[in-house]
């Protein structure tokens, strides 16, 4: 089955991220959905940022790292809910019974063009009654497969 590939590449409503190590202006974060104590990073912006953000699913944000969020309403500390978002996939309920999948369960999916074709492990499967399929993977990951728009499915 042949999936969307995407970076997770938001605007933010917070213009800037403070930290230990510097004042980043903050363009590509944004606390996710019912998640509003969370902040999700690339492991590159991490180490830039010198955050201890661990992989972990979206809401497992216990002994993550911290940081301040800045924006035009005022300041919130923080001390914890910093994470590189493990990469997943989004499909319609439908779909996952056609390809005999169910939620949480962990798959592969080949993604990228000539000469940057990655197959991305370890992708926990996400299934939604309504939306789109969409694989969730971070800048970091999306620049190293050519930044793709389609990938397949391999248990």
């Amino acid at each position: 089955m042949d999936v969307t590939c995407g970076r997770l590449d938001h605007k933010a409503h917070i213009h800037y991220l403070l930290c230990s190590k510097e004042f980043w202006s903050l363009l590509k974060f944004l606390p996710q959905g019912e998640h509003l104590d969370q902040v999700e990073v690339s492991a590159t912006d991490a180490r830039t940022l010198g955050i201890d953000a661990p992989v972990r699913e979206s809401g497992d944000v216990k002994g993550s790292g911290a940081c301040k969020l800045i924006g035009p309403k005022g300041e919130v500390e923080l001390t914890e809910g910093v994470i590189v978002a493990k990469r997943h996939l989004h499909i319609l309920e439908n779909e996952a019974n056609e390809l005999g999948i169910k939620n949480g369960d962990i798959i592969k999916v080949a993604c990228g063009g000539e000469g940057r074709k990655l197959i991305f492990d370890d992708v926990v499967v996400r299934v939604n009654k309504d939306g789109a399929t969409t694989m969730h993977i971070d800048t970091d990951e999306s620049q190293a497969a050519g930044n793709p728009t389609v990938g397949e499915i391999f248990r």
